[in-house]
């Protein structure tokens, strides 16, 4: 199975639990304003790679991957190539190896279902937590992500959720509690919340690319900030939280 891929990197830390070796998929249908890899978005752009082969790199850095570690697709959206990418999981998954998918769950259906059998955590972004905000953030409406994080929580997988931290966009009260339910929806399948501050690091990319970057004027949050959003989030999940 013939896919196409950004780049990998071979020994990842913050990508799911463990030391992982982390496969960027080229190709994505949203237009974050925050993100940090315009590069990933062409379909066509990377390089074009057999399933077998990325196992194969893969299988190499096993033995750093200890009792935590193991495989994460990215990208780029990875289940726009979801046949690719159930290739690769399984291919992991009959040599032992936890794999994990990092997506933005604005997906279709049948795609998300094709990795479920071999996916052991999903790392799911949390761009939007109504309507209005979804749509400001990525250019897109919100019902495919609905739809997916519907899937997602029956299917019992356990789940790593993901936001984006823009102060004074997302961080009100009102979002605290927002994402609070959400994650209580999910009880046992969350493993861990990751807020993700701001940082406008990605725009030598976009402006490399002739992209217009609509974020210049935000600010990255304070730790104060960070930490404040964190305890509330706790209260309300009753989980823990990381950043």
């Amino acid at each position: 199975m013939k896919g196409r891929i950004h780049s990998i990197e071979s020994l990842g830390t913050v990508d799911g639990p463990g030391i992982r070796c982390v496969v960027f998929l080229q190709g994505c249908s949203l237009r974050c304003r925050y993100c940090h890899n315009p590069d990933t978005w062409n379909t066509q752009g990377g390089t074009e790679v057999d399933s077998e082969e990325v196992v194969q790199k893969i299988l190499r850095y096993k033995p750093y991957f200890g009792d935590q570690g193991g495989v994460t697709l990215s990208g780029g959206e990875p289940l726009l190539q979801s046949d690719f990418a159930a290739s690769i999981l399984k291919g992991c998954k009959e040599k032992g190896i936890h794999t994990a998918v990092d997506t933005s769950g604005w997906v279709d259906i049948p795609a998300l279902e094709r990795v479920l059998p071999y996916t052991d955590l999903f790392l799911l972004d949390i761009k939007g937590l109504n309507p209005e905000d979804y749509q400001w953030i990525t250019g897109q409406q919100n019902h495919k992500f609905n739809w997916a994080l519907e899937l997602i929580k029956q299917s019992k997988t356990d789940v790593w959720f993901r936001y984006v931290f823009l102060p004074g966009i997302n961080d009100s009260e009102a979002h605290r509690a927002k994402l609070g339910q959400m994650v209580r929806s999910f009880s046992t399948q969350v493993k861990n919340i990751e807020l993700l501050p701001y940082h406008p690091l990605g725009i030598h990319k976009w402006e490399k690319l002739g992209l217009s970057y609509s974020l210049y004027d935000l600010e990255s949050p304070s730790q104060f900030e960070i930490d404040r959003f964190n305890e509330d989030l706790r209260k309300l999940s009753c989980i823990q939280c990381y950043s």
